[in-house]
């Protein structure tokens, strides 16, 4: 197995796309379903805080787009404690979607033991930005959810 390759992942139509929290693959957390990784994570953003209405608004959306604008828009009051809940926020819906599509749990699998990057040219966070100076932590998350669920199938 090659360690030395580096999966990118960014647009959905590009190869690896399904690595995408825009990805039409539905989750159920929590006693609700959810069209994308998107909707959920964008949404949580709200619970329990002075713009809880916007946790049934964002679900709702038809497309992860409008999902990501409800949830990004400057005026939002977002929940106290979300900079330390969004790691395991994020791994939670990205562990569940892959978990629920073998389809996808299989390419997520035939990565192996590769790095993988999301290539976002915007986002320094999330992905690795323009430079690659990034902090790609949805690589990263991807990459944990990889070894749970070898594990898992390791028993």
């Amino acid at each position: 197995m090659t360690t030395n390759m580096i999966v990118y992942f960014y647009k959905l139509e590009e190869p690896y796309g399904c690595f995408s929290n825009f990805s039409l693959h539905d989750i159920s957390l929590h006693g609700q379903d959810w069209l994308t990784v998107e909707h959920y994570y964008q949404s949580q953003k709200f619970v329990g805080s002075a713009d809880e209405r916007l946790v049934a608004a964002i679900r709702s959306v038809p497309t992860p787009q409008e999902a990501a604008q409800l949830g990004r828009a400057p005026d939002n009051r977002m929940r106290a404690d979300w900079e330390s809940v969004k790691i395991p926020i994020m791994r939670e819906a990205v562990l569940t979607k892959f978990l629920t599509h073998p389809d996808i749990q299989a390419i997520l699998l035939a990565t192996g033991d590769q790095l993988i990057v999301e290539d976002s040219p915007t986002d320094y966070y999330w992905g690795c930005g323009c430079d690659g100076t990034g902090q790609n932590h949805l690589g990263k998350v991807l990459m944990s959810v990889r070894s749970e669920i070898c594990q898992r199938l390791a028993g």
